[in-house]
């Protein structure tokens, strides 16, 4: 179990031997098996209106790992694959994190990662593609959440037509894309109240198969600009803090999407929190240019710090984030995650 520990805790640094020449829908959609690792990234911001303030924001993840049993093993209950989920929710107003976690096996109609189209499960945990749009269910301590989630336009294929560069090396990439503004019904029910909320939500889906040498850390975000924009940045971060790489993209309605390439990309924390219960120093708050602009972020409020140590080894910080301009006024909301904090030096 400590081995399959630590392979999630370097995961999002992984890298396939062999890359698509192109995306195949519905097919990518759903899982690929043969890849050392694949995660379903879903996030959001929810409000009592569409465009109103958000209320809360919400993280469901799905990891699929191969299990130690082999593929040709007889039994139908042999761990061919292991599933890890995450769940958070963020109360805005009240400043709270609710998280939870589980780990399991794959186990038919129970536990899996469907072949062929988006079907995600850990039992009462689902996410699973209708028509053009996604349903999703989880629930952690004190509430539970149902989403109606509507995909208006086709996926944004990060990096090279879904190939995203993660370092400097010809074989140092991922499978990724992601399905941003994602228009979103929820209804939670909140320490034993109902809440029926509308907002927008961001899906990232990736897979791959080696890991990077160097990367020790990460920082990503992906945010929801209130003009229909989307926006994605990320770096990867070596032992002595420093970058070792960095990406991103921008969505424009009724334009082409636009790759970063790395010196295009600069991110610069301004705002640094210390956790109480990890001693990690976050940083909580950025300044970044790009061929977007010159914007800032900043988390909605600092304890939104995960520890999922009893599923993948990790604890890292992912919460709801503002966007603003130079002048901050707002532009758009979403998430940012962050890594490898934990005994590490932070970014200069």
């Amino acid at each position: 179990m400590r081995r399959r520990t630590l392979l999630l805790a370097a995961a999002p640094l992984a890298l396939p031997r062999g890359a698509l020449a192109a995306m195949n829908f519905p097919a990518d959609f759903g899982a690929h098996p043969a890849q050392a690792i694949e995660w379903w990234y879903l996030t959001g911001l929810l409000g009592d209106r569409d465009g109103a303030a958000p209320r809360y924001g919400y993280q469901l993840t799905f990891f699929r790992v191969p299990g130690p049993a082999a593929d040709d093993h007889p039994s139908a209950l042999a761990a061919r694959q292991l599933m890890l989920g995450h769940v958070a929710l963020s109360d805005l107003s009240a400043r709270r994190q609710r998280h939870t976690q589980r780990l399991s096996r794959a186990l038919p109609g129970a536990v899996q990662a469907a072949l062929g189209d988006c079907d995600v499960r850990m039992r009462d945990w689902w996410l699973r593609r209708e028509g053009d749009g996604y349903r999703a269910h989880f629930n952690g301590p004190g509430f539970s959440m149902e989403l109606e989630l509507a995909s208006p336009d086709a996926p944004l294929l990060q990096g090279d037509a879904g190939i995203s560069r993660k370092g400097p090396s010809p074989e140092q990439f991922s499978n990724y894309y992601s399905r941003p503004q994602l228009l979103t019904q929820a209804a939670l029910m909140l320490d034993g109240r109902r809440h029926s909320l509308t907002g927008r939500a961001w899906l990232d889906h990736e897979w791959s198969d080696r890991y990077l040498g160097e990367a020790q850390g990460w920082d990503w975000l992906g945010v929801n600009l209130h003009d229909g924009r989307a926006l994605t940045l990320f770096q990867l971060r070596r032992k002595d803090g420093q970058r070792d790489w960095a990406g991103g993209s921008l969505r424009t309605p009724g334009q082409p999407d636009r790759s970063f390439s790395p010196d295009e990309v600069h991110m610069a924390p301004t705002r640094h929190w210390t956790s109480p219960a990890t001693d990690a120093r976050w940083p909580v708050a950025w300044q970044l240019l790009t061929p977007a602009g010159e914007m800032h972020i900043e988390a909605f409020f600092d304890a939104q710090e995960v520890d999922a140590r009893r599923s993948s080894g990790l604890v890292y910080w992912e919460g709801a984030a503002r966007l603003s301009d130079r002048q901050n006024r707002p532009l758009g909301t979403g998430y940012l995650e962050l890594t490898g904090y934990i005994g590490k030096p932070p970014m200069a």
